[in-house]
């Protein structure tokens, strides 16, 4: 069974500034989960082009970590899938994030409270074609194969992220453009 509750979501917020998006993920420390969604996001946005329009960004709801880098696991595992964890430094989440940024996900349902409530929040696995409405399982007090199933989570959903931040980007521009004309 996918654990999947509800098809995933089939677009993302509009821009608040046009021709820039601005992503946070965010989990409880900052440490693990959403530190890997960053780095991976970034990633995708870079490949699909994007990295002069899109920024990624991650924090924790709690400061236990604020100025720290990743968790060794994570680091290990995003290095040994190719991806360069070592510019992380955590950080918390702050209400004014609401405001600034265009999309925040969160990796579970704890983050989500926390965060509070947000018509530009969602959590992260809305986006899931797997398993749309689950959350993504914090690794940090279990073993090696948590951090990789974390990874193939973030990859696969942040395909998706980054293909639905596209298209909003394509219609926002083509709507600016007609303004314009």
């Amino acid at each position: 069974m996918s654990g999947r509750t509800t098809e995933p979501r089939t677009s993302v917020p509009a821009p608040r500034t046009p021709g820039r998006y601005r992503v946070a993920a965010v989990c409880l420390g900052n440490i693990c989960r959403s530190p890997v969604a960053d780095v991976v996001l970034s990633a995708r946005v870079a490949e699909a082009g994007l990295a002069d329009v899109v920024e990624v960004v991650s924090a924790g709801t709690a400061g236990y970590h604020v100025g720290g880098g990743m968790d060794p696991r994570s680091a290990a595992t995003l290095s040994a899938a190719g991806y360069d964890p070592t510019r992380h430094r955590a950080q918390q989440f702050w209400p004014t994030w609401h405001d600034e940024c265009d999309l925040v996900l969160v990796m579970d349902r704890s983050n989500l409270r926390d965060v509070g409530p947000g018509e530009r929040t969602f959590l992260f696995r809305d986006f899931d074609p797997v398993g749309t409405g689950c959350e993504v399982p914090d690794p940090y007090y279990g073993g090696e194969d948590g951090f990789r199933e974390v990874l193939e989570m973030v990859e696969r959903t942040s395909e998706r992220v980054v293909a639905l931040i596209a298209a909003q980007m394509t219609d926002a521009d083509t709507v600016g453009s007609q303004e314009q004309a």
